[in-house]
């Protein structure tokens, strides 16, 4: 199992530790679909009991990431082709409502961040990499419209999704076509033209829905 494991014997986070953990080695791709998760195994990882770590996985539970099946226990999630397709219909109604509502009060620092984001994807060919810049690159536009709640409802959508859109990204020229939609909403978003960004940003969460639907077939 690879996990990135610390020391919490003395530390009174280790739940959060351990859940942080466990989730960016599922969003990343290193936990596949169905790995189990043992308790006594990861508890060891992080010297610490199996209290935290039953916490944790219950916590991965509440976020869609883990599945308790019988006689398995705890296992990573998997997605089927209808969930896959509810989750980018459920982006496609927030997404594009929120960079609408973000644009008017961009300033030209968050721009600036943000063109850092697309320069940095646009010349980056690692997958892990790239998905980290992808997530930042997007939730630089959306923080600018201040809805918290529609915030965190996109990240756990999007936890649920990223391992299956790091993997399907580096097939065909998905990252081209990718950074040029970028660019374009980069470019929608420092001209101030609200109405446009989020007309692009509906085609880009459809196509990138489409294409991975198809990958999952």
């Amino acid at each position: 199992m690879q996990l990135k494991s610390v020391d919490v014997s003395k530390t009174a986070s280790a739940t959060t530790i351990i859940f942080e953990a466990m989730k960016q080695a599922i969003v990343e791709g290193e936990l596949e679909d169905g790995t189990p998760l043992r308790q006594d195994e990861i508890a060891k990882m992080f010297n610490t009991s199996r209290i935290p770590v039953r916490e944790a996985i219950l916590k991965l539970e509440e976020h869609g990431l883990v599945t308790s099946q019988r006689y398995k226990g705890a296992v990573v999630s998997s997605l089927s082709q209808d969930e896959v397709r509810e989750i980018f219909d459920f982006r496609a109604l927030l997404e594009p409502h929120v960079i609408a509502q973000a644009v008017p009060k961009m300033d030209a620092e968050t721009l600036r961040i943000a063109r850092g984001h697309y320069e940095a994807l646009a010349s980056s060919n690692d997958s892990s990499e790239w998905g980290d810049l992808n997530r930042k690159f997007h939730a630089t536009h959306y923080a600018a419209s201040g809805l918290t709640y529609h915030l965190a409802a996109i990240d756990n959508a999007l936890n649920r999704i990223d391992r299956y859109l790091r993997a399907r990204i580096m097939m065909d020229d998905g990252m081209i076509r990718a950074n040029n939609d970028h660019l374009m909403i980069q470019e929608a978003c420092e001209a101030g033209d609200a109405e446009k960004a989020a007309e692009l940003t509906l085609t880009h969460i459809e196509e990138a829905r489409d294409k991975l639907l198809a990958y999952l077939k």
